[in-house]
């Protein structure tokens, strides 16, 4: 009749043979991890048996030197920062303990992944601000394989669709209109304002049957016509966060304030010459400068906006008396 060991014990005497040897510990099967396909939580096999999963003891298995040594960009955070980065990125291992995203995503480990700057941020709460946490990070980024590449059917956490069907993303703002709509929103995440054409629950709507950001195309054929040169066409749909910068901003509505955050089809020597953007009183043309460049200059068209720009008409107007999500005056939004 044989005996099964303590897996607690049986695990550090393998962790003690192993520093002994001079060897390396392998506690993970190479199965139960893998960064090249994005399974970087751990599962019930973790350990090889399964005899690892469910332990809160990471050192138990895993000496700190040798944790990473071979992924440069996030080695030296885990050997200062220690075993609480372990739950961030691989999951609770089948234990009670959180998730500390923050460990490493923050303005000093991980500067731009993401971008936090300013003290207005998605944190759940309208009309008040307060540093993102863990969970706000969880909320949206559920399962992230962390490998640098935003992909929405990966990276996002799948929400109930209007069918409260669990349907995959098409594209990112598809993310954001399952909770930004109507009738369909999350449950704990619900909306709530008593304008019925606010941005905030009328987004599904304008999206699909109103903004020329979304689904209703421009022509290009009016009288402002004209964008910068870059990965921007007339008849393309513009992804919510390449306007909105939901991890952090100075400026109003999340509206991104540099080049950098937000605009991603940007040509890169255009984008990366860091414009800043700066939204007051409703003047929003430091914002569509980034993309408008009219081809037949009228009306202001070669006035810098402000952050050394010029290509869009009347830069010192508010730009809401004729542009907004889903107000259908002039060319709209």
């Amino acid at each position: 009749m044989s005996h099964q060991p303590c897996s607690v014990f049986y695990l550090l005497f393998i962790a003690l043979s192993a520093l002994l040897s001079g060897s390396q510990l392998h506690a993970a099967d190479p199965i139960d991890i893998s960064f090249e396909r994005g399974e970087l939580f751990l599962t019930p096999n973790h350990g090889g048996d399964g005899s690892a999963w469910g332990l809160e003891e990471c050192a138990i298995c895993h000496v700190r030197s040798q944790i990473h040594k071979d992924v440069a960009a996030i080695r030296g955070i885990v050997r200062r920062k220690g075993y609480d980065t372990c739950t961030a990125c691989h999951g609770s291992n089948g234990t009670d303990k959180p998730r500390y995203c923050t460990t490493c995503h923050n303005n000093e480990d991980l500067p731009d992944k993401p971008h936090l700057i300013g003290a207005h941020n998605h944190n759940f709460i309208v009309g008040t601000d307060s540093e993102l946490g863990d969970a706000q990070c969880i909320t949206c980024h559920q399962s992230s394989d962390m490998d640098g590449e935003m992909e929405v059917d990966v990276d996002y956490t799948l929400f109930p669709d209007a069918n409260n069907e669990l349907a995959p993303y098409q594209e990112q703002a598809d993310f954001c209109l399952r909770c930004h709509n109507r009738d369909h929103q999350q449950a704990g995440y619900t909306i709530n304002t008593r304008e019925y054409r606010h941005p905030l629950i009328a987004m599904e709507d304008n999206f699909n049957h109103i903004d020329f950001h979304g689904k209703v195309k421009g022509s290009g054929q009016r009288t402002y016509a004209g964008l910068r040169e870059s990965g921007y066409d007339y008849g393309q749909t513009v992804q919510c966060e390449d306007c909105h910068a939901l991890h952090g901003t100075t400026n109003p509505k999340l509206i991104i304030n540099s080049s950098l955050i937000g605009a991603r089809k940007l040509k890169p020597q255009f984008r990366d010459q860091d414009y800043p953007v700066h939204i007051e009183y409703g003047n929003y043309s430091e914002l569509c400068v980034l993309c408008h460049q009219m081809t037949e200059i009228v009306e202001q068209g070669d006035m810098p906006t402000g952050n050394g720009l010029s290509g869009v008409h009347d830069v010192t107007s508010d730009c809401r008396t004729c542009h907004r999500h889903g107000l259908a005056t002039q060319t709209g939004l």
